[in-house]
């Protein structure tokens, strides 16, 4: 009995950590994708005419910036948008640095 009581709590604890481990999988974001549909939502990469990271936002200036779609780019994650003639600032977060490297790659090739 003292056997049966304790494999209960080590099944419950041990599908409580397996439970953990889906949840912060499924929170885990495919950054390269995000980044490349970010870079659709701005126009394409040809409309980018220059970038700029600054803390956790995101500054790009655009050739046309009606191409931009900032409420699409707001559902996949920005914080916030802000407009400034043909620039916008992204409140991205973390991830604003990590979109520049993209950029840059993506620009090169």
């Amino acid at each position: 009995m003292f056997d049966t009581y304790y494999l209960g709590y080590i099944a419950i604890f041990a599908l409580l950590i397996v439970i953990a481990i889906a949840i912060v999988k499924s929170k885990k974001r495919d950054f390269k994708f995000e980044a490349n549909k970010l870079v659709e939502l701005l126009g394409g990469k040809d409309n980018i005419l220059n970038y700029d990271v600054a803390k956790s936002r995101f500054i790009v200036e655009l050739k046309d910036v009606t191409l931009a779609d900032k409420e699409a780019i707001q559902k996949i994650g920005a914080q916030g948008i802000v407009e400034i003639d043909n620039q916008l600032k992204i409140i991205l977060g973390d991830n604003a640095k990590q979109l520049k490297k993209y950029i840059n790659e993506l620009k090169d090739r």
